[in-house]
């Protein structure tokens, strides 16, 4: 399976490596995308190196599937892209969450929505996802009818720019 991480050297794109690695993701082939600022970017990933390319050169290496990590205007152009290439792609911005002709999908609670003929897949934020775990056995088993959340997120939800310039 040839896999793309889109958006590769922010702050996700480094913990998605981060997590490959010790999980042991199977791959044939880890393509790193990145903006043209890291094109040619060396970055080790499982003792090999791997050199970022950009989303233009990226179609042309035909990926089974994509994380996208890099913003909803990318997810915007380039996920639909990519589906129609066959690639699968999961998304992590925000773009897909609400549109009702892609499915939200927390593997833990609900993944087993997903079929063959999802090719955009998209996830919650981070801050969702843990709650949801947490809370979805007591849901299932009492119903739950409300909840109050107050999330206090970091800066480096924004992204790497906003780490560098705090």
């Amino acid at each position: 399976m040839k896999l793309a991480i889109i958006g590769a050297t922010g702050l996700v794109g480094k913990e998605i490596l981060k997590v490959i690695q010790e999980k042991e993701f199977f791959y044939s082939e880890l393509i790193l995308v990145a903006s043209k600022n890291s094109k040619g970017k060396e970055i080790l990933v499982n003792n090999k190196v791997c050199i970022v390319i950009t989303l233009d050169e990226l179609l042309k290496k035909k990926p089974d599937l994509a994380l996208l990590s890099a913003g909803s205007e990318i997810s915007k152009e380039w996920a639909p892209k990519l589906a129609d290439k066959g690639c699968k792609v999961v998304d992590n911005s925000s773009y897909w969450r609400m549109c009702s002709k892609h499915k939200l999908i927390i593997p833990e609670i609900n993944g087993h929505q997903i079929t063959c003929d999802d090719f955009i897949i998209a996830n919650p934020n981070c801050s969702t996802i843990q709650l949801l775990v947490a809370i979805a056995p007591i849901h299932k088993a009492y119903t739950i009818k409300r909840i109050v959340v107050s999330t206090y997120q970091s800066v480096t939800g924004t992204g790497k720019k906003a780490v560098d310039q705090l």
